[in-house]
């Protein structure tokens, strides 16, 4: 199996998870999922927002609605934040003349 995907049923058995949370992430377009060979996959890289979404939902109680605009409002801040950092750079280009 290829190294970039990661088990769906695997996961959950890891983390105590039913996979009806994971479809519904899926559902919902929180989450990709790949079938491969008649199995469902999630890519490594969305293993720790998967992690996350997981731990709204459980630990805090937060529905779907409410995982995808916490979401949103995360995209949005770390798109604000490499907008200051951009800034901040050319900033201090100009100071230094």
């Amino acid at each position: 199996m290829d190294d970039r995907y990661i088990s769906i049923i695997e996961f959950c058995n890891c983390h105590r998870v039913e996979t009806s949370f994971i479809h519904s992430l899926s559902e919902h377009g929180l989450l990709q999922t790949v079938v491969i060979e008649e199995d469902e996959y999630v890519e490594r890289e969305q293993v720790r927002d998967l992690e996350r979404m997981m731990r709204l939902h459980y630990d805090l109680e937060i529905n779907l609605q409410g995982i995808d605009a916490i979401n949103h409002l995360l995209e949005k801040l770390s798109s604000l934040q490499n907008e200051v950092r951009l800034l901040e750079n050319r900033l201090r280009r100009f100071e230094d003349y």
